[in-house]
């Protein structure tokens, strides 16, 4: 055989190689991503959020939704099934509402808001911190950098991106005992540990049960990290559903125009 034909047989079978491959490539990804959701599937899913509604517990500066039938413009009558096939309702609240979204735009003048905030940080490793055995001795206790430090003996050291949450159990008074869940003041995070958190160890993002990220009403904790560009859940449910370490946390909201704030969707895939 010659060289050149020699030299174009192997041009040939390097072409149909780089084409075969082509094809076969995107297959793998689909494939990929489809193990990816199967192993998800087959995994429990815990509710992070509460319900909510007119009569929702809420900070007493913003004051309680209005939740009333939509109604036709022309006619100031309400939609309904049996007279036009739909019914719809028209909300009325505050962005900070239920178990909610703070973008750092919230408190910093040059935040992003929450449309901007970026889809890869809607899913995150979840640590969770359990507080609650810090409370009989302290109902009011702000997790402090030596409970982080015994939890991380304990766990491991917080993974940098992770989303942090703090469990305290007051979820259990958000139906059963509303005027409780508002006291003030309440189990939190410390202006240390927060710092601590995004300085040393990188988290995207935290989370809490409580409406306020402090034991006070200073909002320093919520101030620094807003400021610092990290994005907050507050109002958060069923933490003690969840492990300390291996679980995801994925959470969403309405794409809003330069949000500020607004209820939130969230929920963990155990591991």
């Amino acid at each position: 055989m010659s060289h050149a034909r020699f030299a174009g047989r192997c041009l040939s079978v390097l072409a149909a190689a780089a084409i075969g491959y082509s094809l076969v490539a995107p297959a793998q990804a689909e494939t990929q991503l489809g193990r990816a959701y199967r192993i998800i599937a087959g995994k429990q899913f815990v509710d992070l959020t509460h319900s909510f509604g007119p009569n929702t517990p809420v900070w007493s500066g913003f004051g309680q939704a209005r939740m009333t039938p939509a109604v036709d413009p022309q006619t100031r009558q309400p939609y309904t099934i049996a007279k036009d096939g739909f019914r719809s309702t028209y909300y009325e609240m505050v962005g900070q509402y239920g178990t909610h979204v703070d973008p750092p735009a919230h408190f910093a003048e040059d935040g992003i808001t929450m449309d901007r905030i970026p889809l890869k940080q809607m899913i995150l490793p979840l640590v969770v911190f359990d507080a609650t055995p810090l409370l009989v001795k302290d109902p009011n206790h702000a997790f402090s950098i030596d409970d982080l430090r015994a939890w991380e003996r304990k766990h491991g050291r917080v993974p940098k991106g992770a989303f942090a949450a703090l469990r305290t159990d007051m979820y259990k008074d958000w139906d059963s005992d509303p005027e409780r869940f508002k006291r003030s003041p309440f189990p939190a995070w410390s202006l240390e540990t927060v710092k601590f958190l995004v300085e040393q160890r990188g988290v995207t993002a935290i989370g809490h049960e409580s409406m306020d990220t402090d034991t006070t009403d200073k909002m320093e904790s919520e101030t620094y990290i807003l400021h610092k560009g990290r994005y907050q859940i507050e109002v958060m449910a069923n933490l003690d559903q969840v492990p300390a370490t291996g679980a995801l946390i994925v959470v969403a909201w309405p794409k809003v125009k330069d949000g500020l704030g607004f209820p939130a969707r969230a929920f963990a895939i155990l591991p």
